[in-house]
């Protein structure tokens, strides 16, 4: 139960919604109760009544309005609970999915979160939605259900001491027994049915994502049947679920129906030392109506071993330790925005060879650096140093004057943009894709960003309003690099890393990129990696990377008089 421990905190922000929620269930319970209790009673007594000549005495309307109030109250409790519980649910597992994605965004990346994209996808959305379990189905059943016991307990003990205790006697040790033995018939099977379910979103996702190379050779088959397998698996415990659910009704069924034959015999001689009367009715409608209170209780538990399960995974990654941690408070620093690099090496995790070695740069405030190399050569690798995806393993980097570790994240987030090779666009607007840079900027801003990078035929229809689709399939390659530069461009920040962000284009709308990119250079700190020599005499620096280390770095006259490796390269073109 310790794992559940991280999202029972959240309570307390939704405390009132959730007590609230209780108590109308209580309410909601003892008008289920009362009716049929009183309902009993008042059918025997004016049976008895018609039969006697107490028929022109007997008061029919008080009871039969409180049969009527006790209607209306069920439904309108049962109503008000609903909407209440639920709304606060619904609340929680907002906040809970907030809580963890604030936990899940800085260990991205590490090497900890070892964790396919679909089973992270299945715990952001199944595993939270299981921690509803906990209030809908164990709190407030459970809480609900001993005090409406407690209540009925004492309004019974008023008419009849013994047959009281017996029947809250009894509805308590089943309270105690049920949850302990549906819990442990169901524990190991909701388990495996979570993992399953992760499963075959795993499985269900890598046959959809590669079906036409899986098609192509000649392996679509054998993912499709990995598939059924898991599916299989997956109604095999759904299956098994039912069944002790199944178990579970019928066992409490039949408590209930013995119950009710001990309370008809202990009140077979009468009520509270009276003669028999409709009172007896009253009792035996009570034993009755008393199943009310445990069936929520009697499949409840089977589900604890999956709610217990999706904890055990969510806090594999609520209580992992990021690789990487910002201080709360930044640091001053100059305005002017130059990066420093002092014999920074960088080793991943894992690995024993080192990405970058011994690194030293001085890029000054307003200047721009071209990085060349082939592919894993470390080019990507400093520019994740540099924006503090990872620290470094050795050496020292600083941006304005101040050590990198020392900036908050909000400060390092504002000083640096980046433009790489894969544009993320998200399944939204084209507003939305814009706003992420920029999030109080105005329509005509970003219009005019959009004119800047050539997309103004995007503001054409719908315009910003008009919706790209998952990943952006409406746009073209080109397309989604300039909502790339768009974002830049928005951005506005004094640093401006470029990984790549001509990659896979043909020429002309490379060069076109290339234009658009050097009218947002002016006056900021650029480091432009790439393995393509395009215009690189127009860069401050270039630095030339082999096997992670700086094998030239100059301006591109001096490193052409130095007939060197840069020199060779470009005489190749």
């Amino acid at each position: 139960m310790r794992d559940l421990l991280p999202y029972l905190k959240l309570y307390k922000k939704h405390w009132f919604g959730l007590s609230l929620g209780i108590w109308l269930a209580l309410a909601t319970l003892l008008a289920s109760i009362g009716l049929l209790t009183l309902s009993g009673w008042f059918l025997s007594a004016a049976a008895v009544a018609g039969l006697t000549i107490a028929r022109e005495t007997f008061n029919y309307m008080l009871p039969g309005a409180g049969v009527r109030g006790a209607a209306m109250a069920r439904t309108a409790g049962r109503w008000g609970e609903r909407v209440v519980s639920h709304d606060a649910t619904f609340k929680l597992l907002t906040d809970l999915r907030l809580f963890f994605f604030k936990r899940l965004a800085p260990l991205i990346p590490s090497a900890k979160l070892n964790i396919r994209d679909a089973d992270m996808l299945n715990r952001l959305v199944a595993d939270v939605d299981a921690m509803d379990h906990v209030y809908l189905r164990l709190i407030s059943p459970i809480v609900s259900g001993l005090l409406a016991i407690l209540c009925l307990t004492g309004v019974l003990v008023w008419f009849d001491t013994t047959l009281g205790l017996t029947l809250g006697g009894a509805l308590i040790v089943i309270l105690l027994i049920w949850p302990v033995i549906f819990y442990r018939l169901g524990a190991n099977n909701g388990e495996q049915l979570t993992y399953n379910k992760s499963a075959l979103r795993v499985k269900a996702l890598d046959w959809l994502q590669g079906y036409s190379e899986l098609t192509l050779f000649g392996a679509e088959s054998r993912y499709r049947q990995a598939v059924l397998e898991a599916q299989q698996k997956l109604v095999t415990n759904q299956l098994h679920n039912a069944k002790v659910s199944g178990l579970a009704q019928g066992l409490l069924m039949l408590a209930n129906g013995w119950l009710l034959v001990c309370i008809l015999w202990l009140a077979a001689d009468g009520v509270g030392g009276n003669a028999p009367d409709p009172l007896i009715a009253l009792m035996a409608f009570a034993a009755l109506a008393s199943v009310e209170l445990l069936m929520p209780i009697a499949g409840a538990f089977q589900y604890l071993g999956q709610t217990l399960t999706s904890a055990k995974r969510l806090n594999e990654v609520i209580l992992s330790e990021p690789d990487v941690t910002f201080p709360e408070q930044g640091v001053e620093h100059s305005q002017a925005y130059s990066i420093h690099i002092d014999q920074a090496s960088f080793c991943y995790p894992n690995s024993d060879n080192f990405a970058v070695k011994q690194l030293c740069i001085d890029l000054p405030a307003g200047k721009k650096l071209a990085v060349l190399g082939q592919t894993g050569s470390g080019k990507s690798t400093l520019l994740q140093l540099l924006v503090r995806h990872w620290d470094l393993t050795q050496g020292n980097i600083q941006i304005a004057g101040a050590d990198l570790r020392q900036w908050s994240e909000a400060q390092l987030r504002q000083a640096i943009c980046v433009v790489s090779q894969k544009v993320d666009v998200l399944n939204g607007s084209l507003r939305d894709n814009l706003t992420i840079a920029s999030p109080d900027a105005k329509e005509t801003e970003l219009m005019v960003a959009l004119n800047k990078v050539g997309l103004d035929t995007l503001l054409e229809g719908q315009g910003l309003d008009a919706w790209l689709g998952d990943g952006g399939r409406q746009l073209s390659g080109g397309e989604k690099r300039r909502i790339g530069i768009a974002r830049a461009l928005l951005h506005d920040a004094p640093i401006l890393l470029l990984d790549e962000p001509t990659e896979g284009l043909d020429k002309q709308t490379e060069q076109q990129i290339m234009n658009i990119l050097e009218q947002h250079f002016e006056n900021k700190t650029v480091l432009f990696i790439t393995h393509r020599l395009v215009n690189l005499h127009k860069f401050d620096a270039i630095c030339l990377l082999e096997q992670g280390e700086i094998v030239e770095y100059g301006s591109h006259s001096s490193l052409i008089a130095q007939q060197g490796r840069y020199c060779e390269l470009n005489q190749t073109l």
